[in-house]
């Protein structure tokens, strides 16, 4: 029998479908908009908000898009697996930036199903069919000071059933 490798303790306990949204729309963002997966997060059962560093504003048009597409996603009803691997054996488009400077040797990778691929302690559902509707309740955009480098877009979603 296997055993389920060691990792670092996990200091947060979130609500599974939104944080499985979180990833869903962080692929969504990096594949739309070329950006890093979010800079930070807050994530909770009621409301969420995200900030990603963009090089401009996005339009509403944009932001319908985010909506449609991550709404998309969920209703593909993917699978959101999990596989531990050791840092050497780690995919390339994996990105391990957020990862604090004490991770274990051994990650756990999170997949939603062929879409996203994260590195992730976190709680998630077993399937996005238990997601619900996914919804941009508000947006705002701080432009960078110096004017040369991303500014901050951040979004605020909930769920709906």
């Amino acid at each position: 029998m296997e055993q389920e490798p060691i990792l670092n303790v996990h200091n947060k306990q979130e609500y599974p479908p939104m944080h499985t949204a979180e990833h869903i729309l962080n692929q969504t963002m990096v594949r739309m908009f070329g950006c890093p997966r979010s800079r930070n997060a807050h994530i909770e059962r009621k409301k969420s908000k995200c900030d990603y560093l963009l090089d401009a504003e996005p339009s509403e048009a944009q932001v319908a898009e985010v909506e449609k597409q991550v709404n998309e996603v969920i209703r593909r009803n993917l699978d959101v697996t999990v596989e531990y691997v050791d840092r050497d054996h780690v995919p390339a488009d994996v990105d391990l930036g957020k990862l604090p400077a004490d991770a274990s040797e051994t990650l756990r990778l999170v997949r939603v199903g062929d879409y996203d691929t994260c590195a992730c302690a976190g709680a998630h559902v077993q399937n996005t069919s238990e997601i619900g509707v996914f919804k941009i309740i508000s947006h705002d955009w701080t432009p960078s000071p110096d004017g040369v480098t991303p500014g901050t877009w951040r979004l605020r979603f909930k769920l709906a059933n």
